[in-house]
């Protein structure tokens, strides 16, 4: 199952530091979850996919849910594994295994439904990673036991996802291509313009690119690539999404809910709302109550 990215919210099962003896095998076996293995020491070998990759201290493994594969450490110097297992979405498994990360060594038993999603993008299966303190460190932040989260845990794990939330933000800049990243500096300039509509204080669209030291034409470029529309229209649907839950959950008129969220008339209001919707707030409101 590929990832909805209206589902994105990776979380994290079971964390860990896991050394190798000399020559040491794991048994061939599928993870329900996809899994990152960190090489912080020794050497080793990965197989899977009918590929094998030779790794060593930097070394990073990407294994999505669901891939089999099996590891073989140096017979001399052995590998160390700063591994996680995780979901791009959290998947339910509290049913059916005793533990949330749980890993399949017979493909006979293995059940498909329980495999997590699949990450949208492709993402390399190795990669050689520099600062390697870096990644351990980011890593050791989320250390976790494979136990569910309890009455005991939960604020615990609160801090756990989002250190780790933060350390997947790491990664996929890390790992993904170019065209595959938001761009950082847009992601920024959308979390000050989001909370200027939300606090009426919304300045001239001039203020905004000139912030980023670009010029008009290619911030309405940048603008539309990551979000879909011109920086007009997104403004736009921002006050009509927030006009909709007046339209439904208060009783103020058409007029009162146009001025409040900036439209300059009613008749303006009414028109960009059709355009969006394909009937006017009046239509709209009535339509919603009545079912």
């Amino acid at each position: 199952m590929v990832l909805d990215f209206a589902e994105f919210h990776p979380y994290v099962y079971y964390a860990t530091r896991y050394p190798f003896s000399k020559a040491q095998t794991s048994n061939y076996r599928i993870c329900y979850t996809s899994s990152l293995y960190l090489i912080s020491e020794g050497r080793g070998v990965i197989h899977t996919g009918g590929r094998t990759y030779e790794t060593a201290a930097g070394s990073l493994v990407f294994i999505p849910a669901g891939q089999p594969h099996h590891w073989v450490a140096d017979s001399l110097d052995p590998m160390v594994h700063i591994c996680c297992y995780f979901d791009w979405s959290y998947v339910a498994r509290r049913v059916d295994f005793a533990d949330p990360s749980r890993i399949c060594y017979d493909v006979n038993t293995l059940e498909p439904s329980l495999v997590g999603p699949i990450f949208p993008y492709f993402l390399p299966e190795h990669l050689k990673v520099e600062k390697l303190q870096i990644w351990i460190d980011f890593f050791e932040k989320f250390y976790t036991d494979n136990c569910y989260t309890n009455e005991r845990t939960y604020i615990r794990n609160l801090r756990i996802q989002s250190s780790f939330q933060q350390f997947i933000e790491f990664f996929l800049t890390f790992a993904l291509k170019e065209e595959h990243i938001p761009n950082l500096r847009m992601s920024k300039l959308l979390d000050r313009l989001d909370q200027d509509l939300v606090l009426g204080n919304l300045q001239p669209l001039e203020t905004y690119y000139k912030e980023l030291g670009i010029s008009r034409g290619y911030f309405f470029d940048l603008f539309k690539q990551v979000t879909g529309v011109p920086p007009t229209q997104y403004v736009i649907q921002f006050r009509i999404n927030r006009a909709k839950e007046d339209l439904l959950f208060t009783n103020l008129n058409i007029t009162e809910i146009a001025e409040k969220h900036g439209f300059s008339s009613i008749h303006y209001f009414s028109k960009l709302f059709r355009k969006l919707h394909g009937r006017s707030p009046r239509e709209y409101r009535e339509e919603k109550n009545y079912m």
